[in-house]
């Protein structure tokens, strides 16, 4: 049955809480001011277990922490991150989750079968099955990928796989931690049953991935770059639904305004016209993608992080953006085809910690609010954003200051999948969703 928040403090170990610190010491922390422009869900409630603080009437329950055995035999590693959910056999829910994890960092993801990209490295993906019924109980999980670098983010695809993607570029000759060129994203079926042949997608490019939309009208891929000085980028696949086969990787160009920072100075909701420049060498020795991209005039972003497609959009986020570097939120409205450039806007921007701080990870709800999950300096939320910019908090970690990941929703729009980054926990939330107001 499903773990009660009160039941769940008898757990409460997995955050270190209750040999470390009294829940008391906990709920001392400064609370961020309560300045948000909508109610939300109502205000959020108080864990007895001091693990997550929810809105009244949702419910979570814990899947697969750091530690636990694997259906394969193996341990769930930490640095939980961007995650996927698909449909899966028996209307079950198939989970892929990141591991952000590097060649020195204390867990590992590993394949029991050998199929390793860089046996230097401790990145990667698992998968879990979650049952159907109002129990959410995990099926199993599993390895999925293994020998990557540092894996933030990704996103689904409309053929039913996952992409996920290295934030790092290192090579052999860089540093002597790893044994293969790194930066690439990798492609992982929804029902792989264990550990895949890792192959690099070279041609989406080698630089600092973050995450993946797909346009399912285009089969164009959107990427985004997590670095002071990053791109946005598209990559125009010659196979649909065969990344693999190759492509043409291109960067976004503002029209009318080469070479731009976007970080301060854009007003709100204001359309812009934009095109794309191409990128010659997408798989550089060195990191000079995002190089190319701007000598030819592509715009910077600050941080790109979190995307997200959803009915002709694509959202994504500027971590430390805007004036006060508190984050941004984009939207990005692609052209019918890809001759047709799109349009650009600043969906939102609170320059004001109290009420965004660091936003990541991105997700659109089934309701059409945004998800935006923290990784900011302080208390850890889950923000949410009306389609009108009113910003609410759905959900705190009242546990430690480690970032939320991974936020998405199962097929069914019925259950919210988001995970604690470290020590590593993935949790299952589910509520009144018709309960939002304005």
């Amino acid at each position: 049955m499903a773990l009660s928040r009160r039941q769940f403090i008898g757990r409460a170990g997995l955050f270190g809480i209750a040999a470390v610190a009294p829940l008391q010491a906990l709920y001392a922390r400064p609370a961020r001011a309560q300045s948000f422009t909508v109610a939300g869900f109502g205000p959020l409630v108080p864990d007895p277990a001091g693990i997550l603080d929810l809105p009244a009437g949702f419910t979570y329950r814990s899947l697969s922490s750091r530690g636990e055995t694997m259906s394969d035999g193996t341990l769930v590693a930490s640095g939980h991150d961007g995650m996927a959910t698909f449909r899966g056999k028996g209307a079950t829910t198939i989970l892929i989750r990141n591991h952000e994890l590097s060649p020195t960092s204390s867990t590992a993801v590993v394949a029991p079968n050998g199929q390793t990209y860089d046996p230097l490295c401790k990145g990667g993906t698992t998968t879990l099955v979650i049952a159907p019924g109002p129990e959410r109980q995990l099926v199993s999980h599993y390895t999925s990928l293994a020998g990557t670098y540092r894996n933030c983010a990704g996103g689904p695809t409309p053929w039913g796989s996952y992409i996920t993607c290295e934030e790092d570029t290192s090579t052999p000759a860089t540093t002597s931690t790893v044994s293969a060129f790194h930066g690439y994203n990798f492609e992982v079926p929804r029902l792989a049953p264990g550990a895949v042949t890792p192959v690099p997608l070279v041609a989406m490019g080698r630089f600092n991935h973050e995450a993946i939309a797909v346009d399912p009208a285009t089969g164009i891929v959107y990427q985004t770059e997590d670095r002071g000085d990053s791109l946005f980028y598209r990559f125009i696949p010659t196979q649909p639904r065969n990344l693999a086969a190759g492509g043409v990787l291109e960067a976004m160009r503002i029209v009318g305004q080469p070479q731009v920072n976007t970080k301060n100075g854009f007003p709100v909701n204001q359309v812009f016209q934009v095109d794309w420049v191409r990128i010659d060498e997408p798989n550089p020795a060195t990191d000079t993608v995002r190089a190319e991209g701007f000598s030819k005039g592509a715009a910077l972003i600050s941080r790109g992080e979190g995307a997200f497609y959803a009915n002709g959009e694509i959202y994504f986020v500027s971590t430390n953006g805007g004036t006060a570097s508190r984050g941004q939120v984009w939207r990005y409205i692609p052209g019918a085809t890809a001759a047709e450039g799109g349009t650009i806007e600043l969906f939102t921007e609170p320059n004001n910690s109290a009420i965004l701080d660091g936003p990541d990870n991105i997700v659109v709800a089934p309701f059409g609010d945004l998800l935006l999950m923290e990784d900011g300096s302080s208390t850890q939320f889950v923000v949410g954003v009306t389609p009108q910019g009113g910003l609410y908090q759905f959900a705190r970690n009242a546990a430690s200051t480690s970032e939320f990941a991974g936020g998405c929703f199962s097929p069914d729009g019925e259950t919210f999948f988001v995970n604690v980054q470290s020590p590593g926990v993935t949790f299952a939330i589910w509520g009144p969703w018709a309960n939002r107001v304005s």
